[in-house]
């Protein structure tokens, strides 16, 4: 696995480098944010670690030059504890996760396993289901000639019921993959983006529906199959 890693502070950045050699990735370490945009663009990486605070460009700048540009390699944050708003304001980006300073190497190597395996979970560009198409390009969910342009946590919520059609998604496996790991989503988050999916599948006139399982969880059900009770 092939890691870019931008960090302005060179104790910081040894150690964290050294780590992460130690366990198997090839990192390129860079020490500002025109460097981490630069390398960014020549592709090739199967994950991103960007600080925010850089000199040149921040973290948060680079993420958002690199989501305009359509590149979706995942992006871990590293943000001091303090700043609360560049933290939603990183997710709001596009950022799949965040991890405050300081912290422990094994939970930073946690995050990028976790990180990882999501883009492992990716499959094509365009992900079908029943008469439904999603589309990355525009965040586009399809039915025939109707669409919609999903929020990005609408986006992901729809993704990952698409990518795992026929298994039934408990509550916590929504929280993880759509909000990240240790989010402090709750619940009550999940059933209401659950909620604005079923509006916008009435919208485009799907036949596609998202069932819920009592006491297990949600999955997509297409055409009339019968539905069971218990919908949130």
């Amino acid at each position: 696995m092939k890691l870019l890693y931008a960090e302005d502070e060179p104790a910081m950045a040894e150690a964290v480098t050294d780590v992460l050699t130690f366990n198997k990735y090839q990192v390129d370490a860079v020490s500002d944010g025109e460097q981490a945009l630069d390398y960014a663009q020549e592709g090739g990486y199967d994950g991103i670690i960007l600080d925010v605070m850089m000199p040149k460009l921040s973290g948060l700048e680079v993420l958002r030059a690199l989501r305009e540009r359509g590149d979706r390699t995942p992006v871990l944050l590293l943000t001091a504890k303090t700043q609360v708003e560049d933290r939603i304001e990183g997710l709001d980006l596009g950022a799949d996760d965040y991890l405050p300073k300081p912290f422990a190497m094994g939970e930073l190597l946690a995050r990028i396993r976790a990180m990882l395996r999501r883009r492992e979970a990716f499959h094509p560009d365009i992900l079908t289901f029943g008469d439904l198409s999603l589309n990355p390009a525009g965040s586009e969910l399809s039915c025939g000639g109707h669409s919609v342009s999903l929020s990005r946590l609408e986006y992901r919520m729809m993704e990952a019921l698409m990518v795992n059609s026929g298994i039934c998604l408990s509550t916590e496996d929504l929280l993880e993959k759509v909000w990240g790991y240790d989010s402090e989503a709750d619940e009550s988050s999940v059933w209401v983006y659950l909620s604005y999916l079923r509006k916008h599948l009435a919208a485009i006139s799907s036949t596609v529906s998202i069932a819920a399982k009592r006491g297990i969880g949600y999955t997509l059900r297409s055409g009339q199959e019968p539905k069971e009770s218990g919908k949130k």
